[in-house]
């Protein structure tokens, strides 16, 4: 009590206001000091767990904290100099930090969560996941902001009755829009490519690997490093291949040997066949065929049909190119030749040849 009676000697009735804003501004901080030393010591203590959640929560919580003891504290200030609707305000800025710890919270379990698969070997689905994320923070998002809304004193049922009026005309105006946000929900639900695959379409020349695939545009990264964003709609009128999801890569060419080397082509194509079934990179529980084709206009045509284990692009040419190596030897081993285009003139009674004026050979 002397302390007060002291203090009311220097300070005027009128100045009290500005020494209780100084305390709560003053507690403010040190209330967010000790919360942010809590809270490491927490997380500190949580990296130790093998759980994805805590952490994650952790994280979330840090910010928004933060924002609702400062907000909080110049709410109480703004009391003291009776500013209006300051109870209002305090609980628009709870749902605010509600809604922004849970959209944190979500952002950070899923990286969590995907990268214990990661460590684990697991398969991870990515574009699943980044689905599912995006889902639920949109939700958090829109549900927050109609009960920020009806905090204020709003009618919610008025505003749900006119947006579902103007939903209407708003889906004439944005079809395009919707359109592709539907077909980027076909792309999460019917999955026929993923971030990372390999894609290509032959009605149209897309051709590349997926980097993201958004609620309106998927971004596809082409073989010469261009970026090719495509509106997602598109996918639903075109046919879409993924080689990244092959289970083998066939060989499939057309040898020509010369017309002299008839007799040999049969065993020319038995030797063949026999190192196809035997060499280590081809695929024998799947079809392979070596057969004499066709008579072209030059060659004597056998095909070779087989598929090789290995899906990757690059070690594929490696196989190709070490089994037409080796049908290149088989046959030059057996005394025959690899045609080309070559052409026969037959003439019936001959050419005279002559040395001199006059004197035939």
């Amino acid at each position: 009590m002397n302390i007060l009676n002291e203090l009311n000697k220097y300070i005027s009735q009128d100045d009290w206001w500005m020494l209780h804003i100084f305390i709560i501004i003053f507690a403010a901080l040190i209330i967010d000091f000790f919360q942010k030393r809590i809270l490491n010591k927490v997380q500190a203590r949580l990296k130790s767990t093998k759980t994805a959640w805590d952490d994650a929560l952790i994280h979330a919580v840090r910010k928004p904290l933060s924002l609702l003891i400062w907000i909080y504290g110049l709410s109480f200030a703004l009391d003291i100099i009776n500013v209006p609707q300051t109870q209002t305000l305090r609980e628009v800025i709870i749902i605010i930090c509600a809604a922004w710890v849970a959209v944190r919270f979500i952002k950070f379990a899923e990286k969590n969560i995907l990268h214990q698969q990661q460590i684990k070997g697991k398969p991870i689905d990515k574009s699943t996941a980044d689905a599912i994320s995006q889902l639920l923070r949109v939700t958090v998002i829109i549900t927050s902001f109609l009960v920020a809304l009806q905090t204020m004193g709003f009618n919610i049922s008025a505003i749900l009755a006119f947006g579902g009026i103007g939903g209407i005309a708003i889906g004439f105006a944005a079809k395009d829009l919707l359109s592709n946000f539907f077909g980027g929900l076909m792309i999460y639900l019917d999955r026929p490519f993923a971030i990372g695959d390999w894609i290509r379409s032959p009605d149209k020349e897309i051709e590349g690997t997926v980097e993201k695939i958004g609620w309106r545009l998927t971004v596809i990264r082409t073989f010469d490093k261009r970026p090719l964003y495509i509106p997602n709609s598109v996918f639903a009128s075109i046919a879409v291949e993924n080689p990244s999801r092959m289970t083998n890569r066939r060989i499939y060419e057309t040898i020509g040997i010369r017309y002299d080397d008839v007799k040999l082509l049969p065993v020319i194509v038995d030797e063949v066949r026999a190192m196809l079934q035997s060499h280590k990179e081809i695929d024998t529980d799947n079809t392979l065929m070596v057969n004499f084709n066709k008579f072209s206009e030059s060659t004597l045509d056998f095909f070779i049909y087989t598929f090789t284990k290995t899906t990757d692009w690059q070690h594929y040419h490696h196989v190709k190119q070490d089994v037409l190596f080796k049908i290149n030897d088989i046959i030059a081993k057996h005394g025959a030749d690899i045609a080309f285009p070559t052409s026969t003139l037959h003439i019936p009674k001959g050419v005279p040849v002559f040395n001199e004026p006059g004197e035939r050979v």
